[in-house]
């Protein structure tokens, strides 16, 4: 199974100046914890992410004022990205290993063209799969580098 079948596709995108404001409200309206931070809405190239908790721990939690913060002052960067082609047990290993809970999805392009989150995979994976994700991501943190596996062809 590739990741084009798993993944969320055309998930809504946000730019870096994108009010918090306006990230949460597309989070309410797509009913999602995570949107993915575009260098541009038409290219979709992507340049991070930015969850629910990144807005909790980054602005809330340390006295900063949401209503006057965009997503710049809260994504995560960088984008860890796959590719379409994808197959599915290498996006879990994937997540495993970087101990994370959602993938930008890249076309031949690199532009985002979906999300692959924990819900994804336990829908589609076998329990055991799904199970020893949740095992994965949740052990302490590591430092992790950006990459894309299957790297997008020009």
């Amino acid at each position: 199974m590739k990741a084009k079948e798993v993944m969320t596709k055309q998930p809504q995108c946000c730019n870096s100046d994108t009010s918090l404001v306006t990230v949460a409200r597309m989070m309410i309206d797509c009913d999602c914890g995570a949107i993915p931070v575009v260098g541009d809405l038409e290219a979709r190239m992507p340049i991070g992410v930015i969850t629910d908790r990144d807005m909790v721990i980054r602005a809330i939690a340390v006295s900063q004022n949401p209503l006057e913060l965009t997503a710049r002052d809260c994504m995560t960067t960088p984008a860890f990205t796959v590719t379409e082609d994808t197959e599915l047990d290498e996006c879990i290993e994937f997540l495993e290993e970087r101990q994370i809970r959602r993938v930008l999805v890249v076309d031949k392009r690199g532009a985002c063209c979906g999300i692959i989150a924990q819900a994804d995979v336990a829908s589609h994976a076998s329990k055991r799969a799904a199970g020893e994700l949740l095992r994965g991501v949740s052990l302490p943190t590591q430092d992790s580098t950006a990459k894309t596996i299957g790297e997008p062809r020009a």
